[in-house]
């Protein structure tokens, strides 16, 4: 398999674990076209690959990945053909790492918002820093919450958690998240990467048929789902980007500033 052709994940396989290091480190790992593309493919890669029987996706630098490249998200805005490839890729992206044969683990070393806050939690088990954090982002962009978040957080931390968080967009740190459910399990920063290639040895060294039967397995529960609300949450993400909110959103996250949404001055319809 050549993994020559993805610029912005640099992959190393040893030992049958691949190691997947999101590589823009200059932007706290945020998602360009090219990395959301990229993102959407190598699960298929990892899936055909016979050299690998884990894979291990960590970030550069101090972030994961601080989610949508603000030039995404200014080139979504009012344009049919953009979102729709977007909604292409984020739909796979979600379905590939569901349908991928080999078990994936997120080694979270930092901020993980939107598009990176999906592959964090798709992964079958989530390995965080204790300096890492987490929101979803998107009604705070003004959009719905679409990437992945229908599908996976009401399973992970119950429908009153994933509400209360999908909705205000609130951070949590490591400890609160694998508090809740959210993530696996938290450790000290420079514990991450040993604990993360502890588990993948002992998986890459397991039964493999009998440990890929059993994600595919228990991702019948996640297939079930996607199916229904996650398609649907996606779909109206997408809507959300020929809104009025968009921009706003976009600007004050630019700026730094409170969101003044236009959406809050009138009459809105569901």
């Amino acid at each position: 398999m050549d993994y020559s052709k993805y610029e912005h994940l640099v992959i190393e396989i040893k030992d049958g674990i691949a190691m997947l290091t999101i590589n823009r480190p200059e932007t706290l790992n945020s998602t360009n076209f090219r990395l959301h593309y990229e993102l959407s493919k190598v699960w298929l890669d990892i899936a055909e690959d016979d050299d690998i029987r884990v894979a291990v996706i960590t970030g550069a630098g101090r972030a994961f990945s601080a989610g949508g490249d603000f030039e995404v998200v200014e080139k979504s805005i009012d344009n049919l053909d953009v979102v729709s490839q977007t909604m292409k890729e984020a739909r796979d992206i979600v379905h590939n790492m569901i349908n991928c044969n080999k078990p994936i683990i997120s080694a979270i070393n930092g901020v993980a918002v939107g598009a990176g806050l999906a592959v964090a939690l798709m992964a079958d088990i989530s390995i965080a820093s204790e300096k890492a954090k987490f929101t979803d982002g998107h009604t705070r962009l003004g959009v719905a919450a679409g990437d992945h978040a229908a599908a996976i957080w009401p399973l992970l931390v119950g429908m009153a958690k994933a509400k209360y968080y999908l909705l205000t967009c609130d951070m949590l740190d490591a400890t609160e998240a694998e508090r809740i459910g959210l993530i696996s399990m938290v450790v000290p920063h420079d514990e991450l990467m040993p604990k993360a290639m502890e588990v993948a040895t002992k998986l890459a060294n397991g039964a493999q048929q009998a440990i890929r039967w059993t994600k595919l397995s228990l991702n019948q529960w996640l297939r079930n789902a996607a199916a229904t609300s996650f398609d649907y949450s996606l779909a109206l993400e997408m809507l959300g980007f020929f809104g009025k909110d968009v921009g706003e959103g976009l600007a004050s996250l630019q700026e730094r500033r409170s969101p003044a949404f236009p959406s809050t001055k009138g009459r809105q319809n569901t």
